[in-house]
Formats: structure tokens, C-alpha cells, sequence
């Protein structure tokens, strides 16, 4: 296993980078698209506040599943729970009743799915970058090493 505060950051700053790539969908109107990202940007953070606990390894998908025994999340549940309904229907036309993803999801759901997306990633953010008594030497990267 890498070393937990370093993965961590690795899968912070991806949730960081596909942050900004569903910005840049909700301004030009992609709404199915940019809450099937959300959801993917919400467990990437969740699963960086993870490793950086130590885990060793973090499976899965769901994230009221994945937030489950994160104390600093319990205040998002509902909020994850919208987003995990848009993990299938939100890409595929067979993932609803009638119409396409597309044309169904609106922006003020992908707005909704945005603001939900940058809370976690500034919380998860907020708490791999805290200082911990044992740490002497903050790292390069705004993190500490230890």
C-alpha cells in the first residue's frame, strides 16, 4: 500500500480536477452529465478522506455506503443519497422510464449536484490538510506528510 496521506491527495486532486470539468459542463448545459460526475466526485473525495485514515483499500460505489462511518459527512446523507440515484439513469437511456438523460436531467439538478460536490471536496479538502500534533514540517503540497 502507498502511503495513506499521499494517496489520499492523489484521489483529492482528481475529485478536484473533475470538479472543474463539471463546472465547465453545467455552464455549457450538459445537466445528465454533470450529475453523473457529482456522483463520481463525491466518492473520489470520499474515498481520499479514507485512505488518508489509512485504509488500505476502498471498494465501491455507493456513498451513503462509502460515507457511512465518516462522522464528518453524516450531515450530507440525503445529499448523497440524490446523488447515488444518478450513477445508471443519468448515461443510459434504459436507466429510465421514457426519454433520454439528456433531455430529462435539468440544471437546477446539476446545479444542486455541483454545490453538494464542492462541499464534500472542500470538507474532505479541510481535513487531509488539518495539522496533526505529531506532524512537525507541513509538505510542499499544502498537506501534511505524516
Amino acid at each position: 500500500m502507498k502511503e495513506p496521506n499521499r494517496e489520499a491527495r492523489r484521489w483529492l486532486r482528481q475529485a478536484e480536477d473533475d470538479l472543474k470539468y463539471a463546472q465547465l459542463g453545467l455552464r455549457e448545459g450538459f445537466s445528465a452529465q454533470v450529475c453523473f460526475q457529482c456522483q463520481q466526485i463525491c466518492g473520489k473525495a470520499i474515498k481520499a478522506l479514507r485512505y488518508g485514515q489509512g485504509e488500505r483499500v476502498v471498494y465501491g460505489y455507493a456513498l451513503v455506503e462509502l460515507a457511512a462511518a465518516q462522522e464528518i459527512m453524516a450531515g450530507f446523507r440525503e445529499h448523497l443519497a440524490v446523488l447515488d440515484q444518478y450513477y445508471i439513469p443519468t448515461r443510459y437511456p434504459n436507466g429510465l422510464p421514457g426519454g433520454v438523460p439528456s433531455e430529462v436531467y435539468t440544471r437546477a439538478q446539476a446545479t444542486a449536484a455541483v454545490n453538494v460536490a464542492q462541499q464534500i471536496v472542500a470538507v474532505v479538502r479541510r481535513e487531509l490538510t488539518a495539522p496533526v500534533e505529531e506532524c512537525e514540517s507541513p509538505a510542499t503540497e499544502g498537506g501534511f506528510d505524516c
